[in-house]
């Protein structure tokens, strides 16, 4: 998703010094990490690079943790949890990496101050996250502390329910413009519909969180934080002038779905429609209907699913002429049964499941060729 990421990132200003297959790099302050935890909606992370060295083994690691001035950073009555991705043949075990970090860091107070911070791992308050590939290593803050992935909105989950910030991106990825009909059918918990009405409605997803990473960090700036939500709360779209319709068989799930817009701030703006997806109109005009059915991994019967692809192609070649239609799957079969060709097939991945955003541009009327 690293694409859509950097246009986020971009979009807010920023100049991408790196990019690679699950992040970006950018320089900047603790007040930037403000902006962009608040902002971003397909991130996971926001890491501040505290100090980078070299260490061969954990006893490397703890001597050059041990020299930093942690007591700069964090507070003495504090709470610290660690996290890592840690490639090194002299570690067997992350934890152990962990938790001679942590024993840097309280010894460090300990020679400093007589006084040491908490520790464990929960990660809302301060959050430090080591990256050590073979002899190379790096230690953040995370300033986000929990995943920005889940964007507060959500309470009633639903089955196998797609991430929210994946949700996200996988808007980005399509051609709605944010100005015309967003249609999902089977919208399960609604995922999907809510992140397309939080974009329209330009409303980020710092307006829904009340904790970060940052907050727990020595010299975080709260007068520019309120400021960001000031400045977002009168960005918000008052109004929309067409339809965000999202519909589904299952009462519950129809119920989960108006549950959690209505905690994101944005039900009055959507229409919930409880039927089958073959009764959901398309409103007139131009749009996107998008579908994530579910794909045999996880759920579902095959052969019945094979049948509801091939009503999903049926319905958009009857019911949604003129839209982009789009159908998020890790099911290449089942994806063979939708008898439409794709114009293009955009890939994802759903925790490790390998998915494909499949684009179909519905013609009203015929297609027309010009002749040469």
């Amino acid at each position: 998703m690293s694409s859509y990421l950097s246009e986020e990132v971009h979009a807010l200003g920023y100049t991408i010094t790196e990019e690679w297959s699950t992040g970006v790099a950018i320089e900047g302050t603790l007040n930037d990490c403000i902006k962009i935890n608040m902002n971003i909606r397909t991130g996971n992370q926001v890491l501040w690079l505290w100090s980078d060295a070299m260490a061969k083994n954990a006893e490397e690691l703890y001597n050059h943790a041990l020299k930093l001035p942690w007591e700069d950073l964090l507070d003495l009555d504090g709470y610290i949890s660690i996290t890592s991705n840690v490639q090194n043949e002299t570690i067997d075990n992350n934890l152990f990496a962990n938790v001679k970090l942590k024993d840097a860091i309280v010894d460090r107070f300990r020679h400093k101050t007589d006084m040491r911070p908490d520790s464990g791992s929960d990660r809302n308050k301060t959050v430090v996250h080591l990256y050590w590939k073979e002899d190379e290593v790096a230690i953040y803050l995370d300033t986000s502390g929990e995943t920005l992935s889940k964007h507060q909105y959500r309470k009633q989950p639903g089955l196998a329910p797609m991430q929210e910030n994946l949700a996200a991106a996988t808007i980005l990825a399509t051609k709605w413009d944010k100005n015309s009909n967003f249609v999902n059918p089977m919208c399960g918990s609604g995922t999907l519909a809510i992140e397309a009405a939080m974009i329209a409605l330009n409303r980020i997803p710092g307006l829904l969180r009340s904790n970060y990473g940052f907050m727990h960090i020595k010299g975080y700036d709260d007068e520019y934080y309120e400021k960001l939500r000031h400045e977002a709360r009168l960005a918000v779209k008052k109004s929309l002038d067409f339809q965000i319709i999202a519909s589904d068989l299952d009462p519950i799930a129809l119920h989960a779905a108006k549950s959690n817009a209505k905690t994101a701030g944005v039900d009055i703006h959507m229409t919930f429609r409880l039927e089958d997806f073959r009764e959901t109109p398309c409103p007139d005009g131009k749009g996107v209907v998008i579908f994530n059915p579910e794909y045999g991994e996880r759920l579902g019967n095959y052969d019945e699913l094979e049948l509801v692809y091939k009503a999903m192609g049926d319905y958009m070649k009857k019911e949604a002429k003129g839209y982009f239609g789009y159908i998020f799957t890790a099911s290449p079969n089942l994806a063979k049964k939708v008898g439409l060709k794709a114009e293009r097939k955009i890939e994802f991945f759903n925790s490790t499941l390998e998915c494909r955003l499949l684009e179909y541009e519905l013609y009203d009327g015929s297609r027309r060729v010009e002749k040469r």
